[in-house]
């Protein structure tokens, strides 16, 4: 969590921000290698069946890592990562009938924390002089709202969350407003056609 704060501190001084951003990436997947050693070794001490009997006490840990790493994700290829792909980085099973598992609510209260950080994202990155991010990051929390309105939650801690995520979209769309009204989004064409027409 502490190297990838540093995404919010990059300046639009440097020649190449997808460099630093990519080095911080790197390092935080440096770090997923010690997670995998440790969930292996948890995975040794759960006996088969009693996962749900125990797994309070690392689940508030799982949730914040699949937060991370679809953070990583998205920084490095501005896609949704898919739950194959975080339960194999934390080197744990994606499905419960295979033994020590990442748990599919787990999976998305994760998912919902991401939300939350690409908004703070997107507002430093205005801070930071990168306009086109926010919309970006816009489009992609909208279609993250589009996937999770397509689910029937219960009234739980996940359909608090997912509650949460609509002042979310809502502060990304209002940084996106406030970049179109100052002239500030960049246009979708190079100013070359623009300036022909």
């Amino acid at each position: 969590m502490m190297i990838l704060q540093n995404i919010h501190n990059t300046t639009n001084e440097r020649v190449d921000e997808s460099i630093t951003v990519g080095n911080y990436c790197m390092k935080a997947r440096e770090m997923f290698d010690k997670v995998r050693e440790q969930y292996a070794k948890l995975a040794q001490v759960v006996p088969h069946n009693q996962y749900y009997r125990y797994n309070d006490q690392w689940r508030f840990v799982t949730q914040r890592l699949c937060f991370l790493i679809a953070l990583v994700i998205y920084l490095e290829v501005k896609v949704l990562v898919t739950k194959e792909t975080v339960a194999s980085l934390l080197g744990v099973k994606n499905n419960r009938e295979e033994g020590f598992h990442l748990d599919l609510e787990d999976f998305l209260l994760g998912l919902l924390q991401l939300s939350a950080e690409l908004s703070r994202y997107a507002v430093n990155s205005v801070t930071n002089g990168f306009y086109d991010r926010p919309i970006e990051i816009a489009r992609f929390v909208n279609e993250l709202n589009a996937g999770f309105r397509l689910l029937n939650l219960k009234n739980d801690m996940l359909r608090k969350r997912f509650d949460a995520l609509k002042y979310d979209v809502k502060k990304i769309e209002e940084v996106v407003y406030d970049l179109c009204i100052r002239g500030l989004k960049p246009s979708p064409r190079p100013i070359e056609e623009t300036l022909a027409e």
